[in-house]
């Protein structure tokens, strides 16, 4: 009988978050990994996992690389019919993006599998890349191309539109956030009242993407919000999250990450823009700092990139900087063509 895995979430003894699917070596994993990382990465890895196993029903140890290209066949098919396609990328499956997240995770689970002394695994099912049919390149082609697409940002007119669509003083600190700050979704929500330095007008961010920290100086916009909504809105709590729910039987307890799409969700309703996220508010904001001059690495800083070229985007995103260079550089080609 082929396994099915159940995903399963549930917290451990101690408050911390596990996940499960029900075959020892995988939960095995799934606990190395909650040890290791972020709630989400836990709940992404068991996610991306249980789909494997559902499309490959076989024993972790039976998993061979045709298996793999069998489980990338069975994700690239059409979901919504054959003449249903995205734009970014002209495909009808999920994107390589996507696929490309599970193959990772697969492979992060094969990886701590031929560590172990007591399985007879090894090498990972996973293949890095495709061979080259030229032996002398060291680097092969990689499984799967990914579009490199530029994320949407916001304008003007909808910027002023998402400012007055928050009802409570509480969701409009939130949206300036990230709107002025660049914050990510889980960094505002794990806001704490001691991060906050009013009159420095800094925020220190304690639990970054990958438990990493940073100061950062955020608009005094977002300041008052804050002050307004600690005046006005905020019960009274034994903790030191600063945003909380406000009503309901959940009142008073930090607001989850459910609650804050929710209220993302009215504003979309709102402001008739369907496809706003957070992270678009946060491509605005950091777009917005690079068009009026900030330096890249500052950026950078600003944004918690481990990697310069993570914010090279917000280079192609600034419209008026590419102009301003396309600009100085027609001028020099026309004045060498005068003077030739």
């Amino acid at each position: 009988m082929a396994w099915q895995p159940q995903l399963e979430r549930r917290v451990d003894a101690v408050g911390n978050p596990a996940a499960s699917l029900g075959h020892a070596l995988v939960d095995d994993y799934l606990e190395f990994v909650a040890a290791r990382c972020r709630p989400n990465t836990l709940l992404a890895t068991a996610y991306d996992l249980k789909v494997f196993f559902s499309v490959v029903p076989k024993e972790p140890t039976d998993i061979v690389t045709a298996d793999i290209f069998a489980f990338i066949t069975a994700q690239k098919k059409p979901r919504r019919g054959p003449k249903v396609v995205r734009l970014e990328d002209g495909e009808a499956g999920l994107s390589a993006r996507t696929i490309k997240r599970r193959l990772a995770s697969i492979s992060g689970l094969f990886g701590y599998l031929m560590t172990r002394d007591d399985l007879a695994i090894e090498r990972n099912p996973v293949p890095t890349g495709m061979a080259n049919r030229r032996r002398s390149v060291n680097r092969g082609a990689p499984l799967l191309r990914t579009p490199r697409t530029l994320p949407r940002v916001l304008g003007p007119g909808e910027v002023e539109s998402v400012l007055g669509a928050p009802n409570t003083a509480r969701d409009r600190a939130m949206v300036l956030a990230m709107l002025l700050g660049g914050l990510r979704r889980c960094e505002v929500l794990g806001l704490r009242l001691g991060d906050l330095s009013p009159g420095e007008r800094r925020l220190f961010i304690s639990e970054g993407k990958g438990g990493h920290q940073r100061l950062i100086p955020v608009s005094a916009q977002f300041f008052g919000a804050v002050g307004d909504y600690l005046d006005r809105e905020r019960p009274p709590v034994e903790h030191d999250r600063l945003f909380v729910v406000l009503r309901g039987p959940t009142r008073g307890r930090p607001l989850s990450a459910d609650g804050l799409d929710e209220i993302l969700d009215g504003v979309r309703k709102r402001t008739g823009l369907p496809r706003l996220t957070c992270h678009q508010l946060r491509h605005t904001c950091l777009t917005r700092l690079r068009e009026a001059g900030m330096a890249l690495e500052a950026v950078q800083a600003q944004a918690g990139h481990r990697s310069i070229e993570s914010t090279r985007i917000y280079i192609h995103l600034a419209n008026a900087w590419l102009v301003e260079q396309y600009l100085e550089a027609s001028a020099a080609i026309d004045a060498d063509r005068v003077e030739s």
